[in-house]
């Protein structure tokens, strides 16, 4: 066991946490702050933990663990690719509705404009009634959302129906991730956080996947679209069959009440009251977030087909092998980033990305497209392979439904014109192209200083950011339950911002346990915790 090094408190502020925080990013060990069992606390610096083989982190998860996280994985992978049946065919809609790819991008813009109504309600409602029914719902009516585009006969219908989609598009996020990660072991979270995301990517390479099947016909998008509604009522259904939450179980069996209305939104305004400064942090961090994913593949299918002048086939064999790879980078980084801190593991990734942009927009053959464009989305989702996990850290524990949720679909609200910004800019400015000699939009080039900025931004937006890896936050009450504890305690008893817990603090809480009488509820570990 390594030497007891004290270190500084966490400090409280904007500013403060700020320059705390970009001194930690420089120091390799991690400032914990920790509560002994006679409530006791200090803050010192931690050894991270060493990294485990990833098999035996899976074995950490029961069996229950795992279908709660397949299930999440698979409601994040229909929600991506009910996104994505969208982004991939605009060339063919554009042609359907006889419309400009611009215009066609404005709804992108009014789904993800709109996705973060839909997702304070259903964060709210996982938060207070429990994951299970508010996530049915969701998946269901997305699946009918699907359809009813398929028979929209005019432009504004379509445009009608997506905004409508985009409402409960936004649910997903948080009641996904809420669920496949509260329950895994805190060492294994990073790996897990990592594979999670890659919903996201798996639902794009799916989508691709249908939409190479389906072939070039200009009507051929609504196969891709009843493929989506399918993926997405079946995800629902299976959710009718699983339990509730571990949690919200817990609480049922142990007689405690579900929260009333005021009690909720009475809980509700005190953690706005006293984390807003997270609020906004974490908002800032995902609107750059959502500009980078959008940004750098929402518009690279129509990229390769105009100014590369490659065909629909050749097109989306790129793009699946693009979204490969960020599926293996948001894998490896996320795993990383329980080892190497998970702002390190995002810094490091946006700037490997910055420098790969030259690589990425020049080549003109589909086999180097594919090559550049895999590494480059290897590191754009590596970066998002960290986010689930640190969001969740960072949420007060027992909003990690709606904090997550509604953070990120902010982002994507303040993002949405991503891609009609592209589009529109790309339109204006014409180019020659190297393959055919024609004047053509610029999109290789709209997309890569777009990113570069993106990039740029994100790096400097999270090493001047908090990290709170290895937090506790599985202790925590139902939200609108007095049980909660307070912030202040909550800070104690886990990470503080710059470092994250380390085993101590995980010793600390166990020996909390240990010289307590034992119970078998949840109230009474959270009471302990505070005691």
């Amino acid at each position: 066991m390594s030497a007891y090094e004290p270190a500084e408190p966490v400090v409280r502020g904007t500013f403060a946490t700020a320059r705390q925080s970009w001194g930690d990013l420089f120091r390799w060990k991690q400032r914990a702050s920790v509560t002994n069992e006679y409530g006791e606390t200090h803050t010192e610096w931690q050894s991270p933990e060493r990294l485990q083989n990833p098999f035996t982190l899976f074995a950490q998860l029961s069996g229950r663990d795992w279908l709660f996280f397949l299930v999440g994985l698979a409601a994040w992978t229909a929600d991506a690719f009910d996104f994505h049946a969208l982004s991939i065919q605009t060339v063919k809609l554009a042609a359907y509705y006889e419309q400009s790819n611009t215009s066609i991008s404005t709804a992108i813009t009014l789904t993800l404009l709109l996705r973060s109504i839909g997702a304070a309600f259903f964060g709210l409602a996982g938060d207070r009634f429990g994951r299970k029914w508010p996530m049915v719902v969701n998946m269901v009516v997305l699946g009918i959302l699907q359809i009813a585009t398929i028979y929209s006969v005019t432009f504004s219908q379509f445009l009608a129906v997506r905004s409508l989609f985009g409402l409960f598009m936004g649910g997903v996020y948080g009641n996904a991730i809420a669920m496949a990660l509260e329950n895994c072991p805190v060492n294994a979270r990073g790996l897990m956080s990592g594979i999670l995301q890659q919903g996201y990517s798996m639902g794009y390479v799916f989508a691709a996947c249908a939409n190479l099947g389906v072939g070039g016909g200009t009507e051929s998008w609504k196969t891709v679209f009843w493929i989506a509604a399918g993926l997405s009522i079946g995800v629902g259904i299976i959710r009718i069959f699983l339990p509730e939450s571990k949690q919200f179980v817990e609480n049922k069996r142990s007689g405690v009440k579900r929260p009333t209305a005021a009690a909720f939104w009475k809980e509700s305004r005190r953690m706005l009251a006293e984390e807003w400064r997270m609020v906004i942090y974490c908002c800032i961090l995902m609107t750059w977030f959502n500009y980078y994913s959008h940004t750098s593949q929402d518009s690279y299918t129509t990229f390769m087909r105009t100014e590369k002048d490659l065909d629909n086939s050749g097109a989306s064999r790129a793009s699946i092998l693009m979204k490969v790879g960020a599926c293996v980078g948001g894998t490896i980084i996320g795993y990383l980033s329980q080892f190497i801190g998970r702002r390190r593991a995002m810094v490091g990734a946006a700037l490997m990305s910055g420098i790969l942009i030259p690589a990425w927009i020049l080549p003109g053959t589909e086999r180097s497209l594919s090559a550049s464009g895999f590494f480059l989305q290897f590191f754009v989702q590596g970066a998002w392979g960290v986010i689930p996990i640190h969001l969740n850290e960072l949420s007060p524990p027992a909003f990690r439904s709606s904090f997550p949720g509604i953070t990120y679909q902010i982002g994507n609200m303040i993002s949405s014109p991503s891609a009609q910004i592209v589009n529109a800019v790309a339109e204006k400015i014409q180019i020659r192209s190297p393959t055919s000699g024609k004047q053509v939009p610029s999109y290789g080039p709209t997309m890569g200083v777009a990113t570069a900025i993106i990039a740029l931004g994100i790096a400097v937006t999270c090493a001047f950011g908090p990290e709170k890896r290895g937090r506790h936050f599985e202790l925590a009450a139902q939200a609108g339950g007095n049980l909660t504890p307070t912030t202040k305690d909550e800070e104690s008893a886990a990470a503080a911002a710059g470092g994250g817990a380390g085993p101590l603090d995980r010793r600390a809480t166990n020996d909390t346990k240990e010289t307590k009488e034992s119970s078998s509820t949840e109230t009474d570990r959270i009471e302990q915790i505070r005691r």
